[in-house]
């Protein structure tokens, strides 16, 4: 079975198919919709095969059924058929929970990742547990108000890594994961690796895309 993985970021859409040596990426942004999209991965993937599709959508995902339309781009998510407009069998999940999948190694495992929001999920002995933490309250706002790719703009990598450690100190504090995984595009920003965490990789994403379609995995 070759499986197309769609990872839907607020910056980016990232493409990759089974056998595929690179993968593809296609600029999205605040008004970016599912139709503007399917056109540009159809367009990009033309020469791929594949028989089902991966999507990671950073937003609410429960039963395969977007619930929420997301923070950081366009409307129409919600009410979207992405199976048919694929043409094949679709797999929906929130992206923060498909990159945990591609990263998980052992036990009870936290992933953060640092993007233009907060993504943030839980694997726990092979069942993936999306949560919705970033927009948990923090000082005067939110976690993802302080730790998303908004404030490391306008304040600056020194502020913005001070709140990421204290995201990460308290995260670890209520969840007392037997791992934490970074990721995110600027979680390479940081000038070191707190203690109990560990970097991720930019296929994470893709490889929680492909297990998905193994049978042993639940959410």
């Amino acid at each position: 079975m070759k499986i197309l993985v769609v990872d839907i970021g607020g910056s980016n859409i990232k493409i990759l198919a089974t056998g595929q040596p690179e993968r593809i990426k296609i600029p999205s942004g605040s008004t970016f919709s599912p139709e503007e999209m399917l056109p540009m991965i159809k367009k990009h993937a033309s020469d791929w095969k594949y028989d089902v599709v991966s999507i990671g959508f950073p937003g609410v995902v429960k039963n395969n059924k977007i619930l929420t339309e997301p923070i950081n781009l366009g409307v129409g998510w919600e009410t979207f058929d992405f199976e048919k407009a694929f043409g094949c069998p679709v797999k929906i999940i929130n992206d923060a929970a498909m990159q945990a999948l591609g990263g998980y190694e052992y036990k009870k495992m936290l992933f953060l990742g640092f993007g233009t929001g907060l993504g943030t999920a839980m694997v726990i002995n092979k069942t993936i547990v999306p949560l919705e933490a970033g927009h948990l309250p923090y000082r005067k706002k939110t976690f993802e108000k302080y730790v998303g790719k908004s404030y490391l703009q306008r304040k600056g990598a020194k502020k913005w890594e001070k709140h990421v450690k204290r995201c990460i100190k308290k995260f670890s504090h209520v969840f007392q994961p037997d791992d934490i995984l970074l990721g995110g595009g600027n979680s390479k920003l940081l000038s070191y690796v707190p203690e109990g965490c560990r970097l991720g990789t930019n296929q994470n994403a893709f490889k929680g895309g492909f297990r998905l379609w193994e049978d042993d995995w639940n959410e």
